[in-house]
């Protein structure tokens, strides 16, 4: 186990550039070590890294933190998708990740929808809410 994460340590460490790691680089670690995205985030933040630029647009751009915009309209079939996958009133961000593929739609599509329909996205994958 020390092998692997002396390998996470240095592909986080290698990846990062000015503190910061980029939601969507900690996935690609993820995949690349073949390891949960929640060790990502875990390294991440014992390396005091910043995780930035949340691919749901919840967390880490500047100046505002979030981007992620509600949506005109949330169609039926994204609307009952979100509903079937909600925990406790929430939407787990690996359940927005996996609509998204299955439906075809781009993740901010998903996190917009449920800025319209007032639900929140949580827990985050890499441990980051």
């Amino acid at each position: 186990m020390e092998k692997d994460d002396a390998r996470l340590r240095k592909q986080t460490a290698q990846r990062a550039k000015d503190g910061e790691l980029p939601c969507s680089v900690a996935f690609e670690i993820a995949n690349q070590l073949n390891t949960l995205p929640a060790a990502v985030g875990a390294c991440a933040d014992e390396m005091k890294l910043r995780l930035v630029k949340c691919q749901l647009g919840l967390f880490g751009y500047s100046p505002n933190k979030k981007i992620v915009k509600a949506r005109p309209e949330v169609s039926d079939a994204l609307r009952r998708a979100i509903g079937e996958n909600l925990e406790n009133g929430r939407l787990p961000c690996k359940r927005a990740f996996a609509i998204a593929a299955d439906m075809g739609l781009r993740k901010m599509d998903i996190s917009g929808a449920c800025e319209t329909l007032g639900i929140k996205i949580k827990p985050c994958q890499l441990g980051a809410f």
